[in-house]
């Protein structure tokens, strides 16, 4: 991602806007393959192991168990992750800001490997809701702000969820760093006209509960979630961080999360 420069307000805007809502990760593949998605954070190790399935297939059981799972650390610890259901594997083990952790998944002949380090602890300044007038519509917004770690290339992962249902996400970087020193996103919610008719599945309610997970992760796994963010462009599945042949990712970070309640009278106004 380029640092963006000398660019108009509404080019700036739709530069720091996220179009995306739910993650839907829809693999582009006809044979079978192996997905990983397998995370370590402040408080456990997770990782799922799945298939994909051919686009006539519509049974819902694709999780794989009797994989051999070891998540391990440069300060000699090393955890073999038990199996739970749906392809879940899972292990009280938390991580360590800083530390590197190694992951090895060894199935049905198959050896899959990664790495990833985790980060530091994440900071939000700030989040709100804001009507803005770009153009001739106006948008509710959500705007958030996050302190920059000095001294540090730093990566997060946005995800705000309505009600428990995932309702838009991003990936940012300090490219995207504002003129006060910190980070912003800013994610579009519906249009002024949509929410007062009510006839989209973007409205606000009063009294929706709204969630924002924010996760500081290391640079693979930001080009994962961008590149899964191009996906409808590129044409061709994100860009996986694991080795041995199997699509997915593996990251160790730390989250932080902030819980709010929606109402009208709290969204602010700016021109």
């Amino acid at each position: 991602m380029h640092r963006i420069s000398l660019i108009g307000p509404i080019a700036l805007f739709l530069a720091l806007v996220s179009c995306e809502k739910d993650i839907d990760i829809d693999y582009r593949q006809v044979a079978p393959l192996y997905v990983v998605e397998a995370n370590v954070n402040q408080d456990r190790s997770t990782v799922r192991i799945t298939m994909t399935q051919n686009m006539d297939d519509n049974s819902n059981n694709h999780g794989v168990e009797g994989a051999t799972v070891v998540i391990s650390s440069g300060d000699s610890i090393s955890r073999r992750l038990n199996y739970s259901r749906d392809g879940y594997y899972s292990a009280a083990l938390p991580g360590k800001p800083g530390t590197r952790y190694n992951l090895t998944i060894d199935v049905d002949g198959h050896h899959f490997t990664s790495t990833s380090t985790m980060q530091q602890c994440p900071e939000m300044n700030s989040f709100r809701f804001v009507w803005k007038k770009i153009a001739t519509e106006r948008y509710l917004l959500g705007e958030l702000h996050l302190q920059d770690i000095p001294h540090a290339t730093n990566y997060y992962f946005l995800h705000i969820f309505r009600n428990n249902i995932g309702y838009r996400w991003a990936v940012i970087s300090d490219d995207q760093r504002t003129a006060d020193g910190d980070l912003q996103q800013v994610f579009t919610c519906v249009t002024e006209r949509e929410q007062e008719k009510g006839t989209s599945n973007d409205v606000l309610n009063e009294g929706d509960r709204i969630r924002i997970d924010i996760r500081a992760i290391d640079r693979s796994a930001y080009d994962y979630l961008y590149s899964m963010q191009m996906m409808d462009n590129t044409g061709t599945n994100p860009v996986t961080n694991i080795t041995g042949g199997c699509l997915g990712y593996f990251t160790a970070y730390y989250q932080i999360t902030h819980n709010l309640v929606f109402h009208t009278a709290d969204v602010e106004e700016e021109e």
